[in-house]
């Protein structure tokens, strides 16, 4: 069985966005989130945590069945009636017979990201030892607003068909960091296992969101820091790198546009050697970056 991770890590995972919405925001029409003052797409950890969720539910088992569960999910009061409503937080942990225990060893995202468990007369909260910043892209986006008609009128006997609009990023690239607290994984039972499904979950998780709003996304780097000293970690390594090499940022479309400096991680890296066990990595293969040749490829 494997074992709960007792040392530290910090990750940095970056993916792009092509002509799509990678996190709207319900209380402005669904539009990409934008931070007005710098123009720059922003998404929210809640978005990349649901990416993982969703693939570790539909791909790697985790649906219910053989004691492997997602407790964050959306479940029917009764299974597959739609029309019975959905389930509460507390009827959820009823379906582990508000055990602690249970709830644990079954539900991996409780593991990873925590969580409040609502049991009879109380309630127990879990720090997630899995903790993302909100991810930023690393350049000046622009909305495209997109209209169109749709396939029905909008009531029978009407002399044309509704019309829809959508708002989308032309191009995003993304970067979120986050941080493996083994401290809070003691209490939460994370595993290396677990850890290796997470980032499994980061990268393959992405390239699975194939709905029409989120289609055309795709992992492009992700920088795992591996360290050997308790407590200790390197932080913002989503402000470490930057995109270089392009004429206008608001231009970009794809990675062939851009190269990715690793200068400022490289030198923090370097200047915090000491603490580091070791540097692993994976990158797609279009993406215009130089990797020291010490890192460690990821098996994903």
């Amino acid at each position: 069985m494997s074992e709960i991770i007792r040392n530290r890590s910090e990750l940095l995972f970056c993916y792009d966005v092509t002509d799509a919405n990678p996190n709207g925001d319900p209380l402005d029409e669904n539009k990409p989130r934008i931070d007005e003052e710098t123009n720059v797409n922003f998404v929210t950890d809640v978005r990349l945590k649901r990416t993982i969720r969703d693939y570790l539910f539909e791909h790697k088992g985790f649906n219910g069945k053989n004691g492997k569960d997602i407790f964050v999910r959306s479940k029917f009061l009764k299974d597959d009636d739609k029309e019975s409503g959905l389930q509460d937080g507390k009827l959820r942990a009823k379906d582990f017979e508000e055990n602690n225990d249970e709830i644990l060893d079954a539900c991996i995202d409780i593991r990873l990201f925590g969580g409040v468990l609502p049991l009879i007369g109380d309630s127990i909260t879990y720090t997630g030892p899995t903790q993302f910043k909100i991810g930023r892209s690393l350049h000046k986006v622009e909305i495209k607003h997109i209209q169109g008609t749709g396939a029905f009128a909008s009531k029978p006997g009407a002399k044309q068909n509704t019309f829809r609009e959508e708002y989308i990023l032309p191009y995003s690239f993304i970067a979120f960091h986050g941080i493996i607290n083994q401290n809070a994984a003691k209490h939460t039972k994370m595993t290396d296992e677990d850890l290796n499904l997470l980032l499994e979950g980061m990268w393959h998780g992405t390239k699975n969101l194939i709905s029409r709003s989120k289609f055309g996304q795709q992992p492009r780097l992700l920088i795992k820091i591996n360290y050997n000293k308790p407590n200790f970690f390197i932080g913002d390594l989503d402000k470490k790198i930057k995109l270089i090499d392009f004429d206008n940022e608001l231009k970009i479309r794809s990675i062939k546009d851009f190269s990715v400096d690793l200068s400022e991680l490289l030198a923090a890296i370097e200047e915090n050697i000491k603490h580091i066990e070791s540097v692993e990595y994976f990158a797609d293969n279009g993406l215009k970056i130089d990797i020291p040749n010490e890192w460690k490829k990821l098996n994903l």
